[in-house]
């Protein structure tokens, strides 16, 4: 249920950050918490995760609280010397979509990867604002 202020519904988003990679992470959880601001939207929660592969697990306790309208997570997934990033990120976008219609609350993936390298994901940090603005557009859906 959307929190209505005055007659301003305000969508509340819980935001999940992955840690590694904090180089393009803290990047975008800030361009997150910025559009949340620019779409009049609250990030009521934000958990910090060691990895973008903990995030569906920390969503999915998002999205069972009755004050959270929706979920962002972001979360960088960098190339490296074996297919490790192909498997995290296919396992990682799998989950957060089973969260999403489990739970039935919008999970949003804000994630730069796989496939791509350090520098390649420092110049995708606004899928943290993408991230929020799609969950406040899937939150707002009859």
């Amino acid at each position: 249920m959307l929190a209505a202020v005055g007659r301003v519904v305000t969508v509340r988003i819980g935001l999940v950050a992955a840690e590694y990679n904090a180089s393009v992470t803290e990047p975008m959880r800030e361009r997150a918490r910025e559009t949340a601001t620019e779409r009049g939207a609250e990030i009521t929660t934000e958990l910090t995760v060691p990895g973008s592969y903990d995030a569906p697990l920390a969503a999915d306790r998002l999205a069972r609280r009755d004050a959270v309208d929706a979920v962002a997570v972001v979360g960088a997934i960098v190339t490296g010397d074996t297919d490790h990033d192909q498997v995290i990120g296919t396992a990682v976008a799998s989950k957060l979509a089973d969260v999403s219609v489990s739970r039935d609350t919008p999970v949003t993936f804000g994630v730069s990867g796989p496939g791509m390298s350090g520098a390649e994901a420092r110049e995708r940090v606004d899928k943290g604002a993408e991230a929020v603005n799609a969950a406040v557009e899937m939150a707002q859906l009859p």
